[in-house]
């Protein structure tokens, strides 16, 4: 047995194809159109996604040189991204042919705010503060600006639950996407009407909520009778192979590594991408303020998740280095190499020399404001110590001073969950941009803590395709699927002594931070 792994990010849709043990055996990758506008605006088309997912299906099962007929699962995670449907599951655009508000679309700041000012009991379980990257300040705007759009929608759907329902045909929605971004209460398994009636959306309880998610099943439940007709066309596929209930993107990346070390709540999972993620995972609830969740059931079945994170992680890296004078020069050095400039910049550097390098340079990198500890999007970045030098060892001090930044962030967010009874022992970390040893190590020093890389490349994809084993039946639940499909790779150990030099360091990035907080 073969299980396809599915994984849609920001900017393209992968898949992977894996035996039942985790090893990889092919993979391809899509890049999916993503439009920028004013005001925050980000979206997106599912139709332009689905067709990259189904070509990357079959062009990893190519790859992978596999029979079709052996693929005895699938499983699917993307984005937390807001889909929009019209009758009969046509796209609804919100602009042009874009039926997608994508997660980081920062729109609803406004309608987020208002709905904090409510002060639901929902709220206390999404770390006090509801976010603008989650779908009913999202639904709240759509209301309010596009009333037209809003009223003719037959269904919203997390991209997840999109994918899943285009493959399948079944409209279940995840509990892990519901729990996590729309204020499902999995621990009691429905959702609060009060709380809808209360911030002006009302109208989504009718008949059951059917228009937001009716039946609500866990990530890897078999839905319908597997791929229809169409859809397996479309992906090269046997029809009626078995489709899991999906995850959201990072959620998956924890899946595919917190299970290395044998506990689950041991290990935070850091998804460090476009933005990043924390997953913690505990037997018992953790409320955290600024920290979202505790979600139940979202990520492991019966446990509980604390999700956390940067808005802006790989992008923060992109758009800061992106400012200084020697990008330039420094991308047309990293194309010839066949590389990204942040991957480039990275070789760059000498064994040791981090601290050397940084010093006198801060960077706070919130350059899409603050999703944990301190759940601010009106944050913004701020950078110290850069003087008139225009070279490469400039660009490599700014770099890495944004990277220190990003641990500082993360250390922030450990610490806040440790003060609430959610303590961690290790970072299992997955994701493109932690994939260099130099990120790995300075995530190490900067934090304090071991830092894990799981012995797949592709975690993500693989967290994907454990959803596609237990569909299929390959394994009984999520853990026995952790324990036979995922195991830990090298592990980066923190430096003594720098970790004492980056606690100095830390003290400044938390005062920078708190001085941007109040700046006007």
């Amino acid at each position: 047995m073969y299980l396809v792994g599915i994984d849609v990010g920001t900017g393209s849709a992968r898949a992977g194809v894996f035996d039942a043990q985790g090893v990889l055996k092919g993979a391809a990758s899509q890049e999916v159109v993503l439009w920028k506008g004013p005001g925050n605006r980000v979206e997106q088309s599912s139709d332009d996604i689905w067709s990259a997912v189904c070509a990357a299906v079959r062009q990893a099962v190519k790859a992978a040189g596999v029979d079709p007929a052996s693929i005895g699962g699938i499983g699917v995670d993307a984005t937390c991204s807001l889909v929009i449907l019209g009758e009969g599951g046509a796209p609804l655009p919100v602009d042009a042919d874009r039926n997608i508000i994508v997660w980081m679309d920062h729109r609803a700041t406004e309608q987020a705010a208002r709905i904090n000012a409510l002060g639901h009991p929902v709220l206390d379980y999404v770390g006090g503060v509801i976010s603008p990257e989650m779908e009913t300040p999202k639904l709240l705007w759509l209301k309010e600006h596009a009333p037209e759009v809003y009223a003719a929608a037959w269904q919203f759907m997390d991209l997840t639950d999109f994918l899943t329902w285009k493959a399948s045909g079944d409209l279940s929605r995840s509990i892990c996407t519901v729990t996590c971004k729309w204020t499902y209460l999995g621990h009691e398994g429905g959702w609060d009407a009060s709380y809808f009636e209360k911030v002006g959306l009302g109208e989504l309880g009718k008949d059951g909520f059917a228009r937001i998610g009716s039946r609500v099943v866990a990530a890897g439940t078999a839905l319908g009778t597997g791929l229809t007709a169409v859809a397996a066309a479309q992906m090269g596929l046997p029809e009626g192979t078995p489709v899991g209930a999906g995850l959201i993107d990072a959620h998956a990346g924890g899946l595919g590594t917190v299970g290395t070390g044998g506990d689950p709540t041991g290990d935070l999972a850091y998804v460090f991408g476009t933005s990043s993620c924390t997953m913690t995972t505990t037997e018992t609830p953790a409320f955290v303020r600024g920290v979202w969740g505790p979600y139940h059931s979202a990520m492991i079945p019966g446990m509980w998740l604390n999700e956390g994170g940067q808005s802006a992680a790989g992008a923060a890296v992109d758009q800061l280095i992106d400012h200084h004078p020697f990008a330039a020069e420094a991308h047309g050095l990293a194309a010839a190499a066949g590389q990204s400039l942040p991957s480039w910049l990275a070789d760059q550097v000498g064994d040791g020399a981090v601290l050397e390098r940084v010093q006198g340079v801060h960077v706070v990198p919130e350059v899409l404001g603050n999703r944990a500890p301190h759940a601010d999007p009106h944050r913004r970045a701020t950078i110290m110590g850069i003087g008139m030098e225009r070279d490469l060892d400039s660009l490599l001090a700014l770099y890495l001073a944004t990277i220190c930044g990003l641990g500082y962030g993360l250390r922030q967010i450990i610490e806040a969950q440790s003060a609430a009874g959610a303590e961690i022992a290790r970072i299992a970390i997955s994701g493109g941009a932690g994939r260099h040893p130099l990120i790995r190590q300075i995530l190490a020093d900067t934090t304090g803590k071991p830092v894990v890389a799981p012995e797949s490349a592709e975690p993500v994809l693989l967290g994907a395709a454990m959803l596609g084993a237990l569909a299929g039946g390959r394994y009984e639940d999520a853990g026995s699927a952790m324990r036979a499909m995922s195991r830990s790779g090298g592990i980066n150990r923190p430096n003594p002594e720098a970790v004492a030099k980056h606690l100095d360091r830390y003290v400044v990035f938390k005062q920078l931070q708190a001085i941007a907080a109040t700046a006007v």
